[in-house]
């Protein structure tokens, strides 16, 4: 295994409530009210749509897509769902800065430390740039056994809702997270910070029509096919522990211009010139490409312009 590179659940594909729009020549995110399942793969219109987002949305007679059926690949809730406090560098994306309240990891000129974590509020060196990000891969449908589509958020309701229930679920079925048949629920709510305006969260239950107690039941049959049939869900959360832990940082700097450009743009000091793009720095004289500038780049050449 390679040291400083976090092993991760394979991802084959994403899950969203918003999605990056073009305004005034800028790529800027926009929230939504309703899930988007999509490839890993993106075109000058925007990452292209699993085949998964269809087959839902077929079934809800042109309703929006506000649940989606899914189950957990691990029994162990943080591994499922990896929630932290976040500093992401702004010209290039990478991450600068992890921690948990108490102690954080943070990437300097001598490489990295460990350091006391006194939470965003509090903390000089982020100047008020860092926030809780979260990662939550979940299983849907059963093309891939060990294949994941992962959820990414910067929502304290969304985090703080998908934490209780992981580890509520987990205890209540006698540690059997991983055999629950669940759901993804798109919630709404209001609040003063809102102006009384809807904001979305993601939330986790058991699937529609099945009670607790039937889905407890279901998920200790499915535990009992398990053991018949040799699979080793112990073994699996323990690989997955270590395969986290083997890294500083979950996201490598590629993946961070993709979700630097879903949950940055619009987030700089509010004394930068442009409140659109993560600000241009300059070195001798000449502007360096900003983030915004590369991710368009990208967009440019993976994607060939259509025939006329």
């Amino acid at each position: 295994m390679i040291k400083g590179l976090a092993i991760t659940p394979p991802i084959l594909g994403r899950i969203s409530i918003g999605k990056v729009v073009e305004k005034n020549g800028k790529r800027l995110p926009e929230k939504d009210d309703q899930f988007t399942i999509t490839t890993q793969i993106q075109s000058r219109d925007g990452w292209v749509p699993h085949p998964y987002d269809a087959d839902l949305r077929q079934k809800l007679n042109g309703e929006k897509l506000r649940s989606i059926p899914v189950r957990m690949l691990f029994n162990t809730p943080q591994l499922n769902l990896r929630a932290e406090y976040s500093l992401f560098d702004r010209q290039n994306g990478r991450p600068l800065c992890a921690g948990n309240g108490e102690t954080c990891r943070r990437y300097g000129d001598s490489g990295m430390k460990s350091l006391p974590c006194p939470s965003p509020d509090e903390c000089e060196f982020s100047g008020g740039l860092c926030k809780p990000y979260g990662r939550l891969n979940v299983k849907i449908g059963d093309d891939d056994d060990l294949g994941t589509f992962i959820f990414r958020t910067t929502g304290y309701n969304s985090i703080r809702n998908l934490t209780a229930r992981l580890h509520y679920y987990q205890a209540v079925s006698g540690n059997l997270l991983a055999c629950l048949p669940l759901q993804l629920r798109l919630r709404g709510k209001s609040t003063t910070q809102s102006h009384r305006a809807p904001i979305y969260y993601v939330d986790i239950t058991i699937r529609d029509g099945i009670s607790l107690a039937d889905a407890i039941s279901r998920a200790r049959e499915e535990h009992q096919r398990q053991i018949e049939s040799g699979v080793d869900q112990a073994a699996l959360d323990a690989a997955a522990m270590n395969g986290f832990a083997n890294g500083a940082f979950e996201n490598t700097a590629e993946e961070m211009i993709d979700i630097a450009e879903e949950f940055l743009f619009g987030q700089t000091n509010p004394s930068s010139a442009d409140q659109g793009e993560m600000g241009r720095h300059k070195e001798g004289g000449k502007a360096k490409p900003s983030l915004t500038d590369k991710l368009q780049r990208r967009i440019d050449q993976q994607t060939p312009e259509a025939p006329s």
